[in-house]
């Protein structure tokens, strides 16, 4: 648990393809019901990415769930102001990225939460990336040029 001007937050980071996400559950007061972070008030229950609602960057509901399985799993879903910041990939590295931090930072919180998320395999990075180019092949990975006999 991290201190930063009197707020009190949960800090982990998530990797899926060349995607990394870097997220912050916020432990909200019962009184006001919202923390201040960088200027943008964040309730309990939201989940920000980039400064901007979860819902305004996946616009599918089964995104939006697949996003908030490790929250559901633990019955934590109106229990933190969520504020993410994902960078690089593209938006299924960075919706993966999102779910391995989030259930990473929920095993901060609580560590019996741990066998929950290990079984549903959201503690694990998947550890497939695309492979690189091959010099003197024709274009992709494995793909050779076609030869000019028949």
């Amino acid at each position: 648990m991290r201190k930063s001007k009197e707020l009190f937050y949960y800090e982990s980071v998530g990797r899926r393809k060349r995607a990394v996400a870097r997220i912050r559950l916020y432990l909200v007061d019962s009184k006001k019901n919202q923390v201040e972070v960088n200027g943008q008030k964040i309730k309990k229950g939201e989940i920000y990415v980039n400064k901007k609602k979860l819902e305004n960057l996946y616009s599918r509901d089964y995104e939006i769930d697949l996003i908030k399985k490790p929250l559901n799993l633990t019955n934590n879903e109106d229990r933190f102001a969520i504020s993410i910041l994902v960078k690089g990939g593209g938006k299924t590295g960075q919706k993966e990225a999102i779910i391995h931090g989030l259930a990473r930072a929920l095993v901060l919180v609580d560590q019996s939460y741990k066998p929950i998320l290990k079984k549903e395999g959201l503690l694990t990075r998947d550890p497939r990336e695309k492979e690189r180019r091959k010099v003197g092949l024709g274009g992709k990975a494995r793909r050779e040029k076609q030869s000019p006999k028949r």
